[in-house]
């Protein structure tokens, strides 16, 4: 028997898997982020978010009901995320190394999840339940504010300054952040280090070239560079020496 070509039939189209609402919802959550990323709130349309979705306006409201509330839950989701992921940081170690892994988990974020940092910065909308980013912020300066109490007490400070402090700190290491947002130059862990460099030592104990407790290379690396300078200006002062007492010491025949 010969089978001819009208004989053999088409194999049947694969159908599209059909989403759960809760993938749908995922799916939404995804695509409002993208788009308020790139456009913002104002700029993003339920009309866009739907076509890019590929469903109708409706599927939209039947799981935020509206813009605003998908907005809402894209930027606590990504409040909550920052907010336990610089927590995190902040537990255990020297207060040092603590502030290092903050800064570290900040620019972490940023770098990772660059999207959702972009929606933070422009100043939360008010459809948001968790607030505005610089109530997030207030909310991380809480838990630092604790380490510098502490660290202020040991070293005879007054622990009242220690909100403000605090404050000043977080708010330094999120405008830099939102600047590295953008040039991504230098590396993360080097903009990590100048930011404890200048957080920790303070302008006028500038260490010229920073590093990170947690980078062992870069400190053995300075420990040797001082131990070298240390022993240079103990050569130095020992020559000073030795022609100080040459002079004082009288010349031969003279006594």
């Amino acid at each position: 028997m010969t089978v001819t070509i009208d004989d053999v039939s088409e194999p049947p189209k694969a159908r599209r898997k059909r989403m759960t609402g809760k993938e749908r919802r995922e799916q939404l959550l995804d695509i409002g982020r993208t788009l308020f990323a790139e456009h913002g709130f104002d700029g993003t349309s339920i009309e866009e978010i739907a076509t890019v979705a590929g469903v109708s306006k409706p599927i939209v409201y039947e799981h935020f009901g509206g813009k605003e509330g998908l907005y809402a839950v894209v930027v606590d989701r990504e409040m909550a995320h920052l907010l336990d992921t610089v927590t995190k940081a902040l537990v255990g170690g020297h207060p040092r190394q603590k502030i290092e892994r903050a800064a570290l988990a900040l620019l972490e974020y940023i770098e990772d999840s660059s999207q959702g940092f972009r929606i933070l910065v422009r100043d939360s909308h008010a459809a948001s339940a968790t607030g505005t980013f610089a109530s997030l912020l207030s909310d991380i300066a809480n838990q630092v504010e604790h380490i510098l109490g502490d660290e202020f007490k040991d070293k005879g400070y007054d622990p009242k300054a220690a909100p403000l402090y605090a404050q000043a700190l977080i708010g330094m290491v999120a405008m830099t952040g939102t600047y590295w947002l953008d040039v991504r130059k230098p590396k993360r862990d080097e903009v990590a280090a100048h930011l404890v460099n200048l957080a920790w030592n303070g302008l006028s104990g500038l260490e010229p070239k920073p590093y990170l407790t947690t980078d062992h290379k870069a400190r053995q690396k300075d420990l040797k560079a001082k131990a070298k300078e240390a022993a240079k200006e103990a050569a130095k002062e020992a020559k000073e020496s030795a022609r100080a007492a040459r002079r004082a010491s009288p010349e031969p025949g003279t006594a």
